[in-house]
């Protein structure tokens, strides 16, 4: 939810890009996402099974659904200071992270050989109580918007790319976008710049809409660890980046318009892959 309806509009009409039309037809959807170009760029025929073919996954990976449960809890958090609400304590947040789980039959998620239900949720309490206790869950400046669209084109030729931003605030001539991210350990500064890439292209669009403004990226990181830490890591947005990123973006959409699909095998991927079978059962 945003502060104020104008605040991030969708800054192209779907109709103005020919190149979301296209995507349509590949996929069913008028535009591209940061989860979409990331799949194909792990696994082209992973991205194959869930977006041109829409298959289910047969399986789902618990870090995946506490990775969500945990941006649900923190999400939550800042929601109520968007909204002028007094903080949620740990028990409310604890009950946002849960509620991540409903929706997933429990027999198929995949739990890691030293992971449990129950350690999972306990490990959940640690890092929600220190990310209580720390700096980041007070905001400098103010709040604009929690878990909010953004829209726009940014490459000619490419459909729309369409996103949400986990945390979008305001500190004095600067615009903030944040990603809350979860981690098994502290980020190294190599970490925070190999994972730059969907903030640069939010800060880009996001600059279309605040003209004069400075736009910084900021990662919000907890750690798994036995006592987790909360990590803040802000950098501005580098031109020469920006450039980069929209060229690696063109690139990835020529490629799945050109129906360049094949298995990227990979031992830390595919061993929590929904699509093992489907894989298996592919012949070219």
């Amino acid at each position: 939810m945003i502060a104020g309806a104008d605040l991030l509009p969708v800054l192209t009409p779907a109709n103005t890009n020919p190149a979301n039309e296209v995507a349509r037809k590949i996929t069913g959807r008028d535009y591209i996402s940061w989860s979409a170009i990331s799949m194909f760029r792990t696994c082209p025929l992973k991205y194959k099974f869930r977006y041109v073919d829409g298959l289910p996954e047969e399986s789902v990976s618990a870090a995946l659904v506490f990775g969500t449960g945990i941006h649900a809890a923190v999400e939550h958090h800042y929601q109520a200071i968007l909204s002028g609400d007094p903080k949620p304590d740990l028990d409310a947040l604890l009950f946002a992270y849960r509620s991540a789980w409903l929706p997933h039959d429990p027999d198929a998620i995949q739990f890691g050989s030293t992971e449990t239900r129950a350690s999972l949720d306990a490990l959940a309490a640690r890092m929600l109580t220190a990310f209580l206790s720390s700096p980041a869950a007070s905001v400098h400046g103010r709040v604009l918007g929690v878990e909010e669209e953004i829209r726009g084109m940014l490459v000619e030729g490419v459909p729309d790319l369409y996103g949400r931003v986990d945390l979008l605030t305001e500190d004095g001539d600067t615009l903030v976008v944040t990603d809350i991210k979860t981690s098994r350990g502290k980020w190294s500064q190599e970490q925070v710049e190999d994972s730059g890439e969907q903030l640069l292209l939010y800060a880009q669009l996001a600059s279309e809409i605040s003209p004069g403004k400075k736009i910084a990226t900021r990662f919000l990181v907890l750690t798994k660890t036995k006592e987790p830490v909360v990590e803040e890591h802000v950098r501005e947005v580098e031109p020469a980046a920006v450039k980069r990123t929209l060229a690696g973006l063109g690139r990835v959409w020529r490629a799945i318009e050109g129906g360049q699909f094949y298995p990227a095998p990979s031992v830390m991927s595919c061993s929590s892959c929904g699509y093992r079978a489907a894989c298996r059962a592919w012949g070219g």
